[in-house]
């Protein structure tokens, strides 16, 4: 109980052996361990790209390609845009919006946030 009355607002624990270290240490100079970054909002790490985000641009921004542009598939963000006139993007956008809301989390991380 005493360890968190003593842990400053610009500290954590290290997430192997528990001790206080500052929160933007990368190791932790006690027991070595690396720590990982926090998550964020969407509960994946930073620089992760979530799969309730990429749903919700398939589904409104879908017929742009705004959620290929979002998952780093940028040369078919660019096909959906040159041919979104046609409509056929918003259409297949569509069917990816629902193939997102129905994949795992481990299935979307691993095919798209390289894990």
């Amino acid at each position: 109980m005493s360890d968190f009355a003593s842990k400053g607002i610009d500290e954590k624990f290290c997430s192997e052996c528990g001790s206080i270290i500052k929160v933007k240490a990368e190791i932790c100079p006690k027991c070595g361990v690396r720590q990982r970054p926090a998550p964020n909002v969407f509960g994946n790490q930073e620089g992760e790209k979530s799969r309730i985000a990429a749903a919700l641009f398939a589904f409104f921004l879908g017929g742009l390609g705004v959620h290929k542009f979002y998952l780093g598939k940028i040369g078919q963000g660019i096909l959906y845009l040159i041919f979104c006139w046609t409509l056929i993007p918003s259409l297949i956008a569509f069917v990816e919006f629902i193939i997102y809301l129905i994949m795992s989390d481990e299935e979307f991380n691993r095919k798209y946030n390289n894990g």
